[in-house]
C-alpha cells in the first residue's frame, strides 16, 4: 500500500480478495457440502424429534416394549451427546413382519428434516446393490468410497443396511474402520454417523425363548435384552452365510445396540389391522369386523399352540382390501 494510504481502503481490497477466492469455491463445489466438510457442528437436515418418535412408537408399535426401550434410550443418549465416542450402531434382529424395517422408517422420519429423501439417508440392499456373489470385490470398493464420500460431505449421515443375513460374507468388513472411535477426517466428525442393520438371524431363537416363557406362563413384558441377546449373538457368528460372518463388526464389539424384535400373537396382529384401518376412517363396527376378518384369516405357530404369527404383520395391509 502506498504511504499515507488510508487502512480502510486496504480492508477493502483485501475483503474483495477473500470474496473472490470464496466465490470460486463455491463454484467448485457445493457451498452446503464445503460447509459441512469444514465445520464440526455442521447438522445438515438432521433435525431429531425424539419426542415425536417416543410417542409413535409407543401409539403404533405393537408387541415391542423393547425395542422401545433400547432404541429410545441408545437414540437419546447419541443425540444429545455433543461428542459423541463412536458412531451409533444398531442391528435389529427377529422374525419377519416383527416391524425391523418399520422401526427403521420411522427413525429416518423424526431425525431427519426430508426423512427417506434426504441426501444424508442411504439404503442398501443386497438384491438391488450386491447381487452377484463373483462381484464381491467391487461392491467392497464401491461401499468403501460410498461411505467415505458421504461422511465427508455429512458426518450426520445414516446408513441403513436391510437383509444382512442375505449380503455375501465379507462384504461388510469395509465397514469396520468407520464404525470405531477413531474416524474423524478434514474436519467432518464421523462419530455423528447411524448405522443400522436389518437381519432375521436370530429370529428362530427370539421365538423359541418367547414360546418358553409363554408355557411358562411369564408375562411378556418381563423379557429383557439379557434373556435374548446370548442366543442373538450365537445365531450371528455362527453363521457363515450371515453377512457379518468374519466382518469384525461382533468381535470388535462395535454393535451398541443389538435389538430383538418379539414374535407377534393375535392382538398385536389386531393392533396393527386397526392402525391401518384408522387412516381409512371406517367406521367402529367395519372396523370391528373387518380387524376380526384379518386375524382370523392369518397363520400361526407353532402348530399345537398357533401363537404367533407367521407373518407379523407384514400382509395386513394387502389383506385389509380383501375384506372391505
Amino acid at each position: 500500500m502506498a504511504a499515507g494510504a488510508d487502512p480502510a481502503w486496504g480492508r477493502v481490497f483485501w475483503c474483495l480478495g477473500l470474496l473472490r477466492l470464496v466465490s470460486a469455491a463455491a463454484a467448485a463445489w457445493d457451498l452446503s457440502s464445503l460447509s459441512c466438510g469444514f465445520r464440526a457442528l455442521c447438522e445438515c437436515d438432521f433435525r431429531p424429534d425424539l419426542r415425536g418418535l417416543e410417542c409413535d412408537l409407543a401409539q403404533h408399535l405393537a408387541g415391542q416394549h423393547l425395542v422401545r426401550q433400547l432404541v429410545m434410550k441408545g437414540l437419546k443418549a447419541f443425540v444429545e451427546n455433543p461428542a459423541p465416542a463412536k458412531p451409533l450402531v444398531m442391528s435389529f434382529h427377529g422374525w419377519t413382519g416383527t416391524g425391523k424395517s418399520y422401526v427403521s422408517s420411522m427413525l429416518v422420519q423424526y431425525l431427519f428434516q426430508d426423512g427417506m429423501a434426504s441426501p444424508h439417508v442411504h439404503h442398501f440392499s443386497p438384491v438391488i446393490h450386491f447381487p452377484h456373489a463373483d462381484q464381491i470385490e467391487r461392491y467392497q470398493s464401491d461401499l468403501k468410497q460410498w461411505i467415505l464420500g458421504n461422511l465427508t460431505a455429512c458426518g450426520r449421515s445414516l446408513f441403513l443396511f436391510d437383509e444382512v443375513d442375505k449380503m455375501h460374507p465379507g462384504l461388510l468388513g469395509v465397514l469396520r474402520p468407520f464404525l470405531g472411535p477413531s474416524w474423524v477426517v478434514y474436519g467432518t466428525n464421523y462419530r455423528k454417523a447411524i448405522f443400522i442393520f436389518l437381519s432375521n438371524a436370530g429370529g428362530e431363537q427370539i421365538n423359541q425363548v418367547a414360546l418358553d416363557a409363554w408355557r411358562a406362563r411369564r408375562d411378556r413384558e418381563e423379557l429383557q435384552l439379557r434373556d435374548l441377546e446370548p442366543a442373538i449373538s450365537k445365531a450371528i457368528t455362527d453363521n457363515p452365510h450371515h453377512g457379518f460372518w468374519q466382518s469384525g463388526i461382533v468381535e470388535d464389539q462395535l454393535l451398541d445396540l443389538l435389538v430383538p424384535f418379539l414374535p407377534l400373537q393375535r392382538h398385536h396382529v389386531r393392533h396393527c389391522v386397526t392402525n391401518e384401518l384408522a387412516q381409512l376412517g371406517l367406521a367402529q363396527q367395519q372396523e370391528e369386523e373387518v380387524a376380526q376378518a384379518v386375524v382370523d384369516g392369518t397363520a400361526f405357530f407353532p402348530e399345537e399352540e398357533q401363537l404367533f404369527s407367521s407373518n407379523g404383520c407384514k400382509t395386513v395391509a394387502s389383506r385389509i382390501t380383501l375384506f372391505l
